[in-house]
């Protein structure tokens, strides 16, 4: 993927020791990410690892030069109790989509609103040429998910011809993603009592 620059040295998450009885559940092959104490959860493969965590959350699949495929994501707190029927989604991630200014977009995918109860979801994914590794092409799918006073982006960028590769890395990310949660005790996991 595009390669970065200078950057700042990466805050080490904190490790804790799960207790016996936690709720945490992932598929084979995955991992959960759970960011500000459930503001924003997802699964994501195993052996994915945190980039950096700041400004933006990143995740690749190896270490930068060599990875193939990133996860950002970005996400906000908005104030409780807005109605925000009248901002449709479909149009807010339209707009974020159109003139990306540092690459050659080849095409974008219509937006695609995913059948949620919980939370609303939409994404869509646009083929581009990578500024750096011309004249590769890469996709990114962005999705916009917002509930519970939270909006959230997640980009996942990767190499056109491993597509096959990384759809079911972003399939299950989307399917797990959850925003809005307070987890008290992240060694525990979501408890209902």
């Amino acid at each position: 993927m595009t390669k970065h620059n200078k950057q700042r040295p990466i805050p080490q998450p904190k490790r804790m020791q799960l207790k016996e009885n936690h709720s945490w559940k992932a598929p084979a092959g995955f991992k959960i990410v759970v960011l500000d104490r459930g503001a924003v959860s997802f699964n994501i493969a195993e052996k994915w690892f945190v980039a950096k965590m700041e400004p933006t959350f990143e995740m690749h699949n190896a270490a930068p030069p060599d990875d193939d495929a990133r996860l950002s994501v970005t996400f906000f707190r908005t104030q409780p109790g807005i109605d925000w029927s009248g901002l449709p989604a479909d149009a807010l991630l339209q707009r974020s989509l159109q003139g990306v200014a540092d690459r050659e977009t080849v095409g974008t995918s219509a937006i695609t609103r995913m059948p949620r109860t919980d939370i609303e979801v939409v994404w869509a994914e646009q083929r581009f040429v990578d500024p750096v590794e011309k004249p590769r092409e890469a996709f990114t799918r962005v999705t916009l998910a917002r509930g519970f006073d939270i909006h959230a982006i997640i980009s996942f960028d990767y190499w056109v011809d491993q597509a096959a590769q990384f759809r079911p890395v972003w399939n299950e990310m989307v399917r797990s993603l959850q925003i809005g949660r307070v987890i008290a005790d992240p060694t525990r996991g979501d408890t209902l009592h």
